[in-house]
């Protein structure tokens, strides 16, 4: 319970961090005088609920119980479904069948590339752990 508070801290300033940024970037590079309040405010709670969810549901990798595939599908199921409410539930992205399946592949291309990265990071250290131990 302690770490998904900690990761739920983390994940709510992140948001709001990529909130402000968005907002500066929208003000600079928009050359915006003016900003809408009710919009910087939904998209701002958008991108911390964003922030949340992806920081939160990586505790799914650390379930003993769960075999690496089960974990990696709760995870995957998890955090598309949030990201597709976000997204096309609250028009962040405009509903289409074409920009579905976009954002879709896309999703999974990102979603692939970050896990296998993340998977052969560990290996390698996993390795490293193993070597250690051999010499010890």
């Amino acid at each position: 319970m302690k770490t998904f508070l900690i990761r739920s801290i983390l994940g709510i300033f992140f948001g709001s961090f990529l909130a402000v940024l968005a907002t500066y970037s929208a003000i600079y590079f928009g050359k915006n005088d003016v900003l809408n309040s009710q919009l910087f405010v939904e998209y701002s709670l958008r991108s911390i609920f964003s922030g949340w969810f992806f920081t939160v549901t990586p505790l799914f990798f650390e379930n003993k119980k769960l075999s690496l595939s089960q974990q990696t599908a709760l995870h995957f199921s998890t955090v598309i479904i949030l990201y597709f409410i976000v997204a096309f539930g609250f028009s962040w992205i405009p509903f289409s069948i074409k920009n579905a399946l976009f954002i879709l592949g896309s999703f999974i291309v990102v979603y692939t590339l970050i896990w296998s990265a993340f998977y052969l990071h560990f290996r390698s250290e996993a390795k490293k752990l193993n070597a250690d131990l051999d010499d010890f």
